[in-house]
């Protein structure tokens, strides 16, 4: 097999929508890939923050492998197991908050968000649902309509679910705070929709695909009390910000805010699919039985990977580690930034390892410049290193390194981002 002849066999067989990279991987370890080609990459991806704690942790492998030799699924409806009891006690514990918590498990992202809706719902009687311009919940029906990015999201999907609702998301690069957001959303109560008739808002704490734009602390607690004033659910969607990513086990606790329900995914399952949502144990228990769940959620597999992660975490003191990869990222970038070599750089910014810079044709007048970018990513992936786009304007570099990645990875990781930086900017 090589890159050539699997790229055709992808086109023949695939249907393009889902689009790809053109990296075959063959082989993995920790923040390493080697393609069919046998070409060794720098991974600043992460399989999109799933793999917090890197390629094939030792004991992620060893915990699947445990499991699997007891047993791989039964349903949990038909026959549960201690596992993910034991795991959802632990997420009731580390979530934010101190009031009683419950979680249910399901196997992605969007079904997280879905059930986290449908709770919410059913918790208050209520229809609507409030989400933020730029903000990314999956690509199911609903999923769709509760993004706020149209290409290549939702362009030629719809109709999409009614009752969703759109505000603007704070961005003071683009001259956006908390002021101005928080008006955007009276504005939709006064124009659109009675607060008394909205179920919940659903918000990232740090906008992934919408452009890595961190919330003020001051947002999220206007938020939280705006919730409390009309009897409206807080959902922290925590699918790409949480699992230690920005340097806390969660993004919102960052900013101190407890919210009602929390969607969780990605670098949970340390690289096998799992995704939850954990809340307030009377909203999380107000679907009738029989309202909730699925033929895979909460796989033996999943949870076993899961509890191994969360362990690696605590053991190995990743929250801490995202904090100093992240600040040496950001310094690295800033001190690119200064030269004028780099002034394409407009603003460098993140928490934790959950790091972005920002690509412009003009520091002044900040005009995006996506055809830079990726001219960039092609660059960096030349020289064997592997990065994301992100943001509205597909302008945006997103940086998602494993949390178990070597120092001296990080550093030939930058040096080849720099590289291919010059270079691109130089095409």
């Amino acid at each position: 097999m090589t890159t050539q002849t699997l790229s055709k066999r992808q086109k023949e067989a695939v249907p393009q929508g889902i689009a790809t990279k053109h990296i075959f991987a063959a082989r993995a370890e920790n923040a390493e890939l080697w393609d069919v080609d046998g070409k060794r990459y720098i991974d600043f991806a992460a399989g999109i923050a799933v793999l917090n704690t890197g390629h094939r942790h030792p004991r992620v492998i060893a915990a699947v492998k445990e499991q699997a030799e007891s047993f791989t699924h039964t349903c949990f409806h038909v026959a549960p197991y201690e596992s993910y009891i034991r795991l959802a006690e632990r997420l009731n514990a580390l979530t934010p908050g101190d009031h009683p918590k419950k979680t249910m498990f399901v196997t992605t992202g969007a079904e997280a968000v879905e059930n986290a809706v449908k709770i919410a719902r059913a918790h208050t009687g209520r229809p609507a649902v409030i989400a933020f311009g730029g903000a990314f919940h999956g690509r199911t029906l609903l999923g769709m309509a509760l993004t706020g990015k149209v290409a290549p999201y939702k362009k030629g999907f719809g109709p999409f679910p009614a009752d969703v609702y759109h505000v603007p998301y704070p961005k003071t690069y683009h001259g956006v705070g908390t002021a101005e957001a928080l008006k955007g959303l009276n504005q939709l109560f006064q124009s659109d929709v009675d607060p008394a008739r909205v179920a919940a808002i659903i918000v990232e704490p740090v906008q992934g695909e919408g452009g890595f734009y961190p919330a003020p602390a001051d947002f999220l607690a206007a938020l939280r009390a705006l919730c409390d004033e009309h009897g409206i659910l807080l959902i922290a969607d925590e699918i790409q910000t949480g699992i230690a990513r920005t340097g806390r086990m969660f993004a919102v606790d960052h900013a101190g805010v407890v919210p009602d329900l929390v969607t969780m995914a990605k670098g949970l399952g340390g690289g096998f699919p799992l995704a939850a949502v954990t809340g307030r144990a009377e909203v999380m228990d107000a679907a009738h039985p029989g309202g909730l769940g699925g033929t895979y959620g909460g796989s033996p597999i999943g949870i076993a990977a899961a509890y191994a992660v969360l362990d690696v975490i605590e053991d190995e003191k990743l929250c801490e580690r995202a904090e100093t990869i992240g600040a040496m990222m950001r310094e690295r970038l800033t001190e690119m930034a200064r030269r004028n070599s780099f002034n394409a750089i407009g603003d460098v910014r993140g928490l934790g390892a959950m790091v972005a810079f920002e690509l412009v044709k003009d520091r002044t007048t900040r005009e995006p410049d996506a055809a830079l970018a990726g001219r960039l990513v092609a660059k960096a992936q030349e020289k064997g290193l592997i990065l994301l786009t992100c943001g509205p304007d597909g302008n945006i570099i997103r940086l998602l390194a494993p949390l178990t990645i070597p120092q001296e990875q990080v550093s030939e990781g930058l040096d080849i981002l720099e590289e291919a930086l010059a270079e691109a900017v130089s095409a």
